[in-house]
Protein backbone atom coordinates (compact mmCIF):
# COMPACT_ATOMS: atom_id res chain seq x y z
CA UNK A 1 0.00 0.00 0.00
CA UNK A 2 2.85 2.42 0.70
CA UNK A 3 4.36 1.97 -2.77
CA UNK A 4 0.96 2.73 -4.30
CA UNK A 5 0.73 5.87 -2.17
CA UNK A 6 4.18 7.05 -3.29
CA UNK A 7 3.37 6.42 -6.96
CA UNK A 8 0.00 8.16 -6.64
CA UNK A 9 1.58 11.19 -4.93
CA UNK A 10 4.34 11.44 -7.54
CA UNK A 11 1.80 11.07 -10.36
CA UNK A 12 -0.46 13.74 -8.91
CA UNK A 13 2.45 16.16 -8.62
CA UNK A 14 3.57 15.51 -12.20
CA UNK A 15 0.07 15.78 -13.66
CA UNK A 16 -0.60 18.97 -11.73
CA UNK A 17 2.78 20.32 -12.78
CA UNK A 18 2.12 19.80 -16.47
CA UNK A 19 -1.21 21.55 -16.04
CA UNK A 20 0.63 24.60 -14.69
CA UNK A 21 3.35 24.35 -17.33
CA UNK A 22 0.96 24.49 -20.31
CA UNK A 23 0.08 28.20 -19.97
CA UNK A 24 3.77 29.03 -19.53
CA UNK A 25 4.65 27.17 -22.73
CA UNK A 26 2.05 29.22 -24.63
CA UNK A 27 3.86 32.44 -23.70
CA UNK A 28 7.37 31.26 -24.56
CA UNK A 29 7.82 33.99 -27.15
CA UNK A 30 7.45 36.77 -24.58
CA UNK A 31 10.71 37.32 -22.68
CA UNK A 32 10.20 39.30 -19.46
CA UNK A 33 12.88 41.42 -17.91
CA UNK A 34 14.93 40.05 -15.04
CA UNK A 35 13.09 40.10 -11.72
CA UNK A 36 14.00 42.61 -9.06
CA UNK A 37 16.20 41.48 -6.20
CA UNK A 38 13.35 41.94 -3.72
CA UNK A 39 10.51 40.64 -5.91
CA UNK A 40 9.10 37.18 -5.27
CA UNK A 41 8.34 35.74 -8.69
CA UNK A 42 6.36 32.54 -9.20
CA UNK A 43 9.58 30.72 -10.08
CA UNK A 44 11.28 31.80 -6.88
CA UNK A 45 8.31 30.77 -4.76
CA UNK A 46 8.08 27.40 -6.52
CA UNK A 47 11.79 26.80 -6.03
CA UNK A 48 11.57 27.72 -2.34
CA UNK A 49 8.63 25.36 -1.77
CA UNK A 50 10.39 22.56 -3.62
CA UNK A 51 13.66 23.07 -1.74
CA UNK A 52 11.84 23.13 1.61
CA UNK A 53 10.01 19.90 0.73
CA UNK A 54 13.36 18.31 -0.11
CA UNK A 55 14.93 19.63 3.08
CA UNK A 56 12.10 18.18 5.17
CA UNK A 57 12.64 14.88 3.37
CA UNK A 58 16.37 14.93 4.09
CA UNK A 59 15.85 15.67 7.80
CA UNK A 60 13.19 12.98 8.20
CA UNK A 61 15.25 10.52 6.16
CA UNK A 62 18.33 11.19 8.27
CA UNK A 63 16.39 10.68 11.48
CA UNK A 64 14.85 7.48 10.11
CA UNK A 65 18.28 6.20 9.10
CA UNK A 66 19.64 6.94 12.58
CA UNK A 67 16.62 5.22 14.12
CA UNK A 68 17.12 2.12 11.96
CA UNK A 69 20.77 2.00 13.04
CA UNK A 70 19.67 2.02 16.68
CA UNK A 71 21.19 5.42 17.46
CA UNK A 72 17.90 7.17 18.25
CA UNK A 73 15.06 5.47 20.11
CA UNK A 74 13.65 2.16 19.03
CA UNK A 75 11.99 1.00 15.84
CA UNK A 76 13.08 0.52 12.29
CA UNK A 77 12.24 3.96 10.83
CA UNK A 78 10.18 2.60 7.92
CA UNK A 79 7.48 5.28 8.18
CA UNK A 80 10.08 8.04 8.19
CA UNK A 81 11.79 6.45 5.20
CA UNK A 82 8.56 6.46 3.23
CA UNK A 83 7.85 10.08 4.15
CA UNK A 84 11.39 11.02 3.10
CA UNK A 85 10.93 9.32 -0.26
CA UNK A 86 7.58 11.00 -0.92
CA UNK A 87 8.90 14.42 0.05
CA UNK A 88 11.98 13.83 -2.10
CA UNK A 89 9.84 12.91 -5.11
CA UNK A 90 7.71 16.02 -4.59
CA UNK A 91 10.86 18.16 -4.42
CA UNK A 92 12.28 16.59 -7.58
CA UNK A 93 9.01 17.05 -9.48
CA UNK A 94 8.48 20.66 -8.39
CA UNK A 95 12.15 21.55 -8.90
CA UNK A 96 12.05 20.00 -12.36
CA UNK A 97 8.93 21.96 -13.17
CA UNK A 98 10.63 25.19 -12.09
CA UNK A 99 13.66 24.32 -14.23
CA UNK A 100 11.52 23.57 -17.27
CA UNK A 101 9.42 26.73 -17.00
CA UNK A 102 12.16 29.20 -15.98
CA UNK A 103 12.63 31.92 -18.53
CA UNK A 104 16.16 33.16 -18.77
CA UNK A 105 19.29 31.83 -17.16
CA UNK A 106 20.80 31.80 -13.71
CA UNK A 107 20.56 35.09 -11.90
CA UNK A 108 17.47 36.36 -13.72
CA UNK A 109 15.24 35.85 -10.66
CA UNK A 110 13.09 33.15 -12.20
CA UNK A 111 14.05 30.38 -9.76
CA UNK A 112 16.33 28.33 -12.00
CA UNK A 113 19.10 28.02 -9.39
CA UNK A 114 16.61 27.15 -6.66
CA UNK A 115 15.05 24.52 -8.91
CA UNK A 116 18.42 22.85 -9.39
CA UNK A 117 19.04 22.90 -5.64
CA UNK A 118 15.57 21.42 -5.04
CA UNK A 119 16.21 18.55 -7.45
CA UNK A 120 19.54 17.71 -5.79
CA UNK A 121 18.13 17.90 -2.26
CA UNK A 122 15.11 15.83 -3.33
CA UNK A 123 17.35 13.13 -4.76
CA UNK A 124 19.29 13.03 -1.49
CA UNK A 125 16.01 12.59 0.43
CA UNK A 126 14.96 9.72 -1.84
CA UNK A 127 18.36 8.07 -1.42
CA UNK A 128 18.21 8.36 2.38
CA UNK A 129 14.72 6.87 2.42
CA UNK A 130 15.79 4.02 0.15
CA UNK A 131 18.84 3.31 2.29
CA UNK A 132 16.71 3.17 5.43
CA UNK A 133 14.21 0.80 3.83
CA UNK A 134 16.95 -1.52 2.60
CA UNK A 135 18.55 -1.53 6.06
CA UNK A 136 15.24 -2.29 7.79
CA UNK A 137 14.57 -5.21 5.40
CA UNK A 138 17.99 -6.71 6.15
CA UNK A 139 17.55 -6.43 9.89
CA UNK A 140 13.92 -7.60 9.97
Amino acid sequence: MSVRFMLAAAGAVLIGGFGFAAPEAAHASVQPAAASVYAMSAGRIGAIVAALAGLVGVVIGGLALARSAGRIGTGDGRRGALVAQVMGLIAVALGGLVILTAEGGLGTGNGLGGGVVAVVVGLIAVALGRRTLSRSRRVG
